[in-house]
């Protein structure tokens, strides 16, 4: 299966992301971790990386849909993968649609996870009590749940249109999530 993965800061994706790609035998794969890895381990992407950031850029699609491009090219995401924080802008989605298209394939759903705004701000309000993030302070969260709506909102209603959005109910105990999603996916689970 090839999947993405979508859902405010907070939802629980890369929790989900993991299980779910555990249980049908493909790598979840994070451009976030992959960013953070080359950062740690100073590669030049990792350099490049961490100048746009420290200097309050974003990562351009042309480097994003690179590290992408290699990473699906690995021998694990042969049969599949599940993707978690990409494609994030239409640019993005047209660059994956081609990447696949170049090898035969394409996506088989896309999964987003539904929550309530309110809830996962308390989530993310006692997740920074508990791990000392002062930066993480409640119009800071809501302003990242603002720009996610603002910015996957286009994403979502895009993979609706073409038959691949499949919503699920993301609120409640990790494992039934996890089994909301599976039975979301019939014919694979």
């Amino acid at each position: 299966m090839r999947l993405i993965i979508l859902g405010p800061p907070g939802a629980g994706k890369g929790t989900q992301a993991a299980r779910i790609a555990e249980r049908l035998g493909i790598p979840a794969i994070s451009t976030g971790d992959i960013f953070r890895a080359n950062i740690k381990d100073r590669t030049p992407l990792g350099v490049k990386v961490d100048e746009i950031i420290k200097s309050g850029g974003y990562v351009s699609d042309e480097i994003t849909n690179e590290i992408v491009e290699d990473r699906l090219s690995w021998d694990d995401a042969a049969q599949g993968f599940l993707l978690d924080g990409y494609p994030r802008t239409a640019g993005q989605v047209d660059a994956l649609d081609a990447m696949l298209s170049r090898h035969g394939h394409s996506l088989d759903a896309v999964l987003e996870l539904e929550v309530d705004e309110d809830a996962i701000v308390q989530r993310l309000l006692k997740r920074a009590e508990t791990e000392g993030r002062v930066d993480d302070t409640e119009d800071v969260i809501r302003e990242r749940q603002a720009i996610y709506r603002k910015e996957t909102a286009p994403l979502a209603q895009h993979y609706e249109l073409v038959g691949l959005l499949v919503k699920v109910d993301g609120m409640g105990q990790v494992d039934e999530v996890t089994d909301r999603v599976m039975a979301a996916l019939p014919q694979h689970a």
